[in-house]
């Protein structure tokens, strides 16, 4: 097989576990949504929360909502931002209301609002972040705080605020305070739980190490734990002073070994730990 072939071949794969990320993610979402969420009138954000205020006023269903304010939002979107959102967008922008209407009948896992604004959070933070995993989204809000920031000059992160916030404050007037605080509760675990899905639970520490012994801290690492080490050049910024940075990336296991490193050769080096999220290349995840 030529190599052109090949890549055909790789990009074909690529596209078709895209599309499944994509329906599977909108299915997920649908399910935290129609189990935890709706049923306890916990109107999280975006679409699936204006939905859910719609129907707690005027007994509309969710799924016909969601249709009703995604797909003119889809098409706003790229006649008015000019973008090609591509056709896995419009997939989830179509699949999502019609797994909700699926899921119509479906029992409440739950009718303890905390419980349905934390679980349901993690399970629609699931779904969002495997349909990004698609490069795709579901439409809804997102588009819209899109296009306030094109005409309003407020940031994106400003914009999806106001719109969420909005969405929030309707949950507490049209339901009740309480129903509005687990509202923030439940957009606050699905944020976090888009950001595990994407970057991952850190499982590697970036350490920085400002040390007078750079050779003796960089020999004892290779050694010790067999990790390659970057220098990089830094300046003090009181003494204008140049030193050279060490800077390493261990396995979390790897960390304490590498402080005690550290210590022996050097107990008064100045060390900057961080997480490191994903980390690719030798030792690591490959490319």
């Amino acid at each position: 097989m030529s190599k052109k072939n090949k890549n055909k071949v790789f990009n074909s794969n690529d596209t078709i576990q895209e599309y499944i990320y994509v329906l599977l993610g909108a299915a997920v979402i649908a399910f935290g949504f129609s189990v935890f969420l709706f049923p306890n009138q916990v109107a999280s954000s975006g679409v699936s929360g204006i939905s859910t205020i719609l129907n707690g006023l005027f007994g509309w269903n969710a799924g016909i909502v969601q249709y009703a304010f995604n797909i003119p939002l889809f098409i706003a979107g790229v006649l008015v931002l000019g973008k090609r959102f591509g056709f896995k967008s419009f997939i989830g922008t179509i699949a999502l209301p019609f797994f909700v209407i699926l899921m119509n009948d479906w029992s409440a896992w739950t009718d303890n609002a905390l419980l349905a604004a934390i679980f349901g959070g993690i399970v629609v933070g699931l779904g969002i972040g495997l349909v990004f995993k698609g490069n795709a989204s579901t439409g809804g809000t997102d588009l819209l705080a899109q296009i306030i920031t094109k005409f309003t000059g407020l940031t994106l992160g400003t914009s999806v605020l106001l719109i969420d916030g909005i969405i929030a404050i309707s949950a507490a007037l049209v339901f009740d305070l309480e129903r509005g605080l687990y509202a923030l509760i439940g957009l606050y675990v699905t944020t976090k739980t888009i950001d595990i899905v994407q970057l991952g639970f850190s499982q590697s520490k970036m350490v920085y190490i400002i040390t007078n012994k750079q050779d003796e801290v960089r020999d004892a690492i290779y050694m010790e734990i067999d990790r390659g080490v970057t220098k990089m050049p830094a300046f003090g910024g009181y003494t204008g002073e140049q030193k050279l940075m060490l800077m390493v990336v261990v396995y979390q296991t790897e960390f304490t070994k590498l402080k005690q490193i550290i210590k022996t050769v050097d107990p008064s080096a100045f060390v900057i730990v961080s997480d490191a999220y994903e980390v690719l290349g030798e030792g690591f995840k490959r490319v």
